[in-house]
């Protein structure tokens, strides 16, 4: 093989292998067996086969044996789940009015200790007053997990955080979760649960972000939202850290009903993706980058409110960006959701 193609496949052959590996590791019911075999055939085929164009087609043929055996690998919903997810959330649409069973409320004495509460709410989407963006950051500031909220002219906040679905004795792992080991899951819960749980018992610090999304943009965004989530309930799909994560996901939404929603590096490194919000436009642009965000921290006027039955007002108490009812026109997917 000439110099310049073998600088230009190695890469390409090392970073295969290495997921191959690691798929197999991961995933695959031998474990270490199944990797170590993979890592002698390819070195074999790899070290002893010639000419070297043969030897990298037997090298592609064992990938794609890998890659078509790791993608029918089926998630399931009827593992021994944390109890935090034990219920799949499910919704029903009547006119104006979601019934969504399954919301989490639970009550935390600590992030392990918990009485759980399981509802069924009834939302009037003619209500609707708009969309919030929770940002929660527990390590990177260049991290961080999202949350979309709706409000609701009654009062109601109606959160959402795209998460793993971890079974008893599982945690989160950023590794494992580019491979197939977490379902995806919808937390639909009360905003005092879901927000006050990453505050007030694990110490995040999270921003809260008023969404300039038009009325329309908004509902038909929650109603897809809660299709998957019903598709989810009766055929699982995988949580994926790079494709199907907790704003990657949040984007397909947006796609399905927005007509504009380009890529940009900040929907990965998610951190910032309030900084691209200011940018476009999409939250508050009346104060400098900076004094917006300082005002957008909730964290302290979370953790004062904590278990207090008007938590979601409170935590909104001089946060910047009075809601704008914008109604431009939406796709036809859009529409016709909310027909």
């Amino acid at each position: 093989m000439k110099v310049l193609p073998a600088l230009v496949v190695a890469p390409v052959v090392i970073a295969s292998s290495s997921w191959a590996c690691a798929a197999l590791w991961l995933d695959g019911p031998l474990s270490g067996l199944l990797a170590a075999g993979f890592a002698a055939a390819a070195g074999g085929l790899l070290g002893w086969v010639r000419p070297g164009r043969t030897a990298l087609a037997c090298f592609a043929g064992l990938m794609v044996l890998v890659i078509a055996w790791w993608l029918a690998i089926e998630p399931r919903n009827d593992r021994d789940w944390l109890p935090e997810v034990a219920h799949p959330p499910t919704a029903s649409v009547e006119g104006n009015l979601v019934t969504i069973r399954n919301v989490r409320n639970f009550h935390y004495r600590s992030e392990t200790d918990f009485d759980e509460r399981w509802e069924e709410r009834t939302y009037d989407l003619s209500g609707l007053r708009g969309a919030d963006l929770f940002l929660s950051y527990w390590g990177s500031p260049w991290i961080a997990h999202t949350i979309v909220s709706w409000e609701f002219d009654d009062g109601q906040h109606l959160a959402i955080s795209i998460e793993t679905r971890k079974e008893r004795g599982e945690a989160y792992s950023a590794l494992l979760g580019f491979f197939r080991q977490f379902e995806l899951y919808y937390v639909v819960a009360d905003e005092r649960d879901l927000v006050g749980l990453r505050t007030n018992q694990r110490g995040e610090d999270v921003y809260l972000y008023r969404l300039r999304t038009p009325i329309e943009t908004a509902r038909a965004v929650l109603l897809d939202y809660l299709e998957e989530a019903n598709r989810l309930a009766a055929s699982p799909r995988w949580y994926n850290a790079l494709t199907h994560n907790c704003t990657t996901t949040i984007r397909h939404h947006v796609k399905n009903v927005a007509a504009e929603n380009p890529w940009n590096w900040r929907i990965l490194v998610n951190g910032r993706l309030d900084e691209l919000g200011y940018q476009r436009g999409t939250i508050d642009t009346s104060l400098p980058f900076e004094e917006l965000r300082k005002r957008s921290h909730i964290s302290e006027r979370a953790r004062a409110a904590a278990n207090a039955p008007n938590f979601s007002q409170r935590i909104r108490e001089g946060l910047p960006g009075e809601r704008v009812r914008i109604q431009p026109a939406i796709s036809q997917r859009g529409a016709e959701s909310n027909s």
